[in-house]
């Protein structure tokens, strides 16, 4: 489908975390299909920088997803200013990496806070939205979803909760006219995974995973595959597509993680000790000193 004849054009989507990686390369591959995105997330003025490189309208709105209240007040301003949504992209994340024995129990709980809680409270947030326009709410995931590895345990905790959030969603809201997706994605070249790199514990966990699964795929690739996704309104999208193969074989998955783990732990515990991360990346440190301010909302027009 081209973009001139994308179901997205005129229409208002949503995007989480979508001041930098592949919040805002899912903003702008909306507005490049004819979409209106409303950009939420920390950062107004990286947000802002985001809404003026799209080709088209866009609204931008501060707001950290696990404050309820800031979000029904976004829900307010995007149905204000740009009407009432098509599609929402529950997007925004945060990760740590680290022993679960040694990790910080704070940071620990924001990450399920962020991922998995955020995530809910998007969908409280705008689903009356998406009854009455009968829309699509797509929820990012991840190969953790689908396999738990080993010094990650809130990550991957939290993507298995989204995945079974989404399941339990879509069964709910179906007969409402109201379609619910998932994107299952691997490794990408953002600034998280950049500084996952960074820390001994995290570049080897990756280093041995099987060649296609260490791969970093670019932000603006996958978000073009997952906007083709929400244009078809896919219950299941996976990027990269051999994604889609784990599927029948993810209950092979623990033991084998165990076996290699066994093995490779005590390797890497030689070396050098394995430390906690913090919460990782450019967009880490923005939601710790988000969260620990007390985020504010605001909103404005762009474009």
């Amino acid at each position: 489908m081209t973009p001139g004849g994308s179901p997205l054009r005129g229409r208002v989507v949503v995007v989480t975390g979508a001041a930098r990686g592949l919040g805002a390369a899912l903003a702008h591959e909306v507005a490049r299909r004819g979409g209106t995105p409303a950009l939420l997330g920390h950062e107004p003025a990286l947000l802002a920088e985001v809404a003026a490189r799209l080709p088209g309208p866009s609204l931008v709105h501060e707001v950290d997803i696990t404050d309820a209240p800031g979000l029904r007040a976004a829900a307010e301003e995007v149905r204000r200013r740009l009407g009432r949504p098509s599609a929402v992209i529950a997007n925004a994340g945060v990760a740590e990496g680290g022993p679960f024995a040694t990790s910080d129990p704070a940071e620990w709980r924001r990450v399920i806070e962020v991922n998995l809680v955020g995530s809910a409270q998007t969908a409280r947030a705008f689903l009356p939205d998406l009854v009455v326009t009968a829309g699509y709410y797509l929820q990012i995931a991840s190969l953790a979803s689908m396999g738990a590895a080993p010094m990650m345990s809130a990550y991957c905790a939290s993507k298995a909760g989204v995945e079974a959030f989404t399941h339990s969603l879509r069964a709910e809201v179906a007969h409402r006219g109201v379609g619910v997706g998932i994107a299952y994605l691997n490794w990408m070249d953002t600034e998280m995974i950049r500084d996952a790199d960074r820390h001994a514990v995290l570049r080897e966990l990756r280093g041995h995973m099987p060649p296609p699964a260490r791969r970093t795929y670019r932000a603006d690739d996958v978000a073009a595959r997952v906007v083709r996704g929400l244009e078809r309104r896919r219950t299941a999208i996976y990027a990269p597509a051999w994604l889609r193969l784990v599927q029948p074989v993810r209950a092979a998955l623990p033991p084998v993680v165990l076996r290699l783990s066994r093995r490779e732990l005590p390797r890497l515990e030689e070396r050098e000790p394995l430390l906690h991360t913090g919460l990782l990346g450019a967009g880490g440190d923005a939601d710790r000193a988000a969260a620990g301010a007390g985020a504010g909302a605001g909103g404005r027009e762009d474009g």
